[in-house]
């Protein structure tokens, strides 16, 4: 015979099943497991029961890469309810032989030593199977890391090894992002001024054109491709097929820029038939480049989990907001207008009861258990985020939403270089990608990063062309999630003269936040007349 004892825990047991399956149901269809590296990863789980995330990114990633090394290489995918696009076979392909190129032709090699010593010798060797691009680091972190995305597509269509400058943090905030070798220019590099190159270096390809030496033999040990802000009109026909011809058998090419130049790589002739293989999809150039390539350190990687974890993981949805402030902006009551304006205009955030509070508890009682939102504010200030907390925490929503409202850290202004304010910005532009709805500051590369990342098409804040107002529509749905190239040429090679490079290929056109720079969006979207 059962004794009582036990038979009332089988009682209490089947009683408590259906609240146990109601908790399940209800957990934000997440749950927890171990990795072997016993790293938690949170895995979504579908209708029909779990369902695996695609932790090679539809195979923009290669497998065997040791996690231990790098947590967030395979475990981002974990973190994401947008899984964004998948890349074109053909770009997989084409990264698996890059790789390839980057381990026999990189950092410690045979090939490398013999490149560096022809280097130092001032000679080239123009048929020499490794050619190499130099990509030079500088300004904020968003305009490092979309220089560097921007390097790497044209070392890949190229045929050039890539080696990134790494000061300015470089290479302290990332994981190597090509298995078995190094990204990072070695610290024994020949050009020891390289950091100082600038519109005037003598060795510039548009010297080189004003010297008539373009075709000179023999073709020079490098030369030097200014793509900066201040770049000139001679220095911007590195997007013309003639010139890349030049270029093409210089074994070393050293690049400055604080811009996404791939919009302009999308003008080049010789290139489109490449790149229409590898982005079908053009709008996608940057989430796929900037997913493959950006994957942050373990230290990083521990400041973004251990914030998702704490702040986000448990709500219905996540919604950015990113607001850029000017060198030693005030706080602007005319910026907090337009944010709240823009997020309960667009139906992003739920507009608040204003009044005596009598209201509020037959509207909550007659609703169902709220929907709760996440707010994540990233910004220098913190004025923004107090203000917007406590408009939610002191009035009831109207939708009877209930809205929590974080932020990370606030630096009060950009500390070019220093590596705490680098760490904690790299951190919250992956907490941006990792949201479901984005609003973005105009102009920001930090904004452009985070919505590349994350695949999302963002709401775009315009600045007014008078400060002390609120632009009026406050902000709008951008046309594509790709970063817009701010100094972009104004010339057709082809013809030969001036033009407006927003009209010469269809999927090239012009920002909504920078009217003049440019954009690429999906191939259906075609220019406005």
């Amino acid at each position: 015979m059962a004794k009582p004892g036990g038979r009332r825990g089988v009682v209490i047991l089947l009683l408590s099943l259906p609240l146990l399956l109601v908790l399940f149901l209800s957990a934000d269809r997440r749950v927890l497991i171990a990795s072997d590296s016993q790293v938690p990863r949170l895995l979504l789980t579908g209708q029909a029961g779990m369902t695996t995330p695609d932790r090679l990114l539809g195979g923009l990633l290669a497998e065997g890469v040791d996690e231990k090394s790098c947590h967030s290489r395979y475990q981002s995918a974990m973190y994401r309810r947008n899984a964004g696009r998948k890349p074109s076979p053909y770009l997989a392909t084409k990264l698996r032989r890059h790789e390839a190129l980057q381990r026999r032709c990189g950092p410690g090699t045979a090939a490398y030593n013999n490149a560096v010593e022809q280097l130092r010798s001032g000679e080239n060797i123009g048929s020499s199977e490794c050619k190499y691009l130099v990509s030079i680091s500088y300004r904020g972190l968003g305009n490092r890391l979309l220089a560097a995305a921007s390097a790497f597509l044209y070392a890949v269509l190229t045929g050039r090894v890539l080696l990134v400058d790494p000061s300015n943090e470089m290479g302290e905030l990332f994981c190597e992002p090509f298995p078995d070798t190094t990204w990072l220019l070695p610290p024994d590099f020949p050009l020891v001024s390289y950091t100082n190159f600038s519109v005037g270096t003598a060795e510039s390809y548009r010297n080189m054109l004003k010297n008539n030496k373009v075709r000179d033999q023999p073709l020079p040990a490098f030369a030097y491709i200014h793509l900066d802000h201040d770049a000139t009109k001679q220095d911007q026909l590195f997007f013309c097929d003639e010139d890349q011809r030049h270029l093409r058998d210089i074994q070393w090419l050293v690049m400055r820029t604080d811009n996404y130049i791939v919009p302009g790589l999308f003008l080049v002739t010789g290139f489109q038939e490449e790149l229409d293989m590898l982005f079908p999809e053009p709008d996608t150039a940057f989430h796929h480049l900037g997913r493959y390539l950006f994957h942050p350190n373990n230290r990083i990687w521990g400041l973004v989990t251990r914030y998702y974890d704490a702040y986000l993981a448990a709500v219905d949805q996540r919604v950015g907001i990113q607001v850029r402030v000017f060198g030693i902006q005030p706080e602007s009551p005319e910026l907090l207008e337009q944010i709240t304006k823009c997020t309960q205009k667009e139906n992003l955030l739920p507009e608040v009861i204003l009044g005596t509070g009598t209201e509020e508890p037959a509207i909550v009682a007659a609703r169902k258990p709220p929907l709760s939102k996440a707010v994540l504010v990233t910004s220098l200030k913190s004025w923004y985020y107090e203000k917007i907390k406590s408009m939610y925490w002191e009035h009831a929503t109207a939708t009877g939403e209930a809205v929590g409202v974080h932020q990370p850290s606030h630096e009060e202004y950009q500390r070019f270089g220093a590596k705490s304010h680098d760490a904690k910005a790299w951190a919250e532009i992956y907490l941006l990608s990792l949201t479901d709805v984005l609003v973005t500051s105009g102009w920001s590369t930090f904004g452009y990063v985070a919505q590349g990342l994350g695949g999302l098409t963002p709401w775009v804040m315009y600045k007014p062309d008078n400060g002390s107002t609120v632009a009026d529509p406050p902000c709008g749905r951008d046309i594509s999630m790709e970063p817009c190239f701010h100094a972009p040429p104004f010339y057709d090679c082809r013809l030969k003269r001036g033009a407006d490079t927003g009209k010469i290929v269809p999927h090239v056109r012009h920002c909504k936040d920078v009217s003049w720079g440019l954009k690429l969006v999906h191939r259906s979207d075609r220019i406005a007349p």
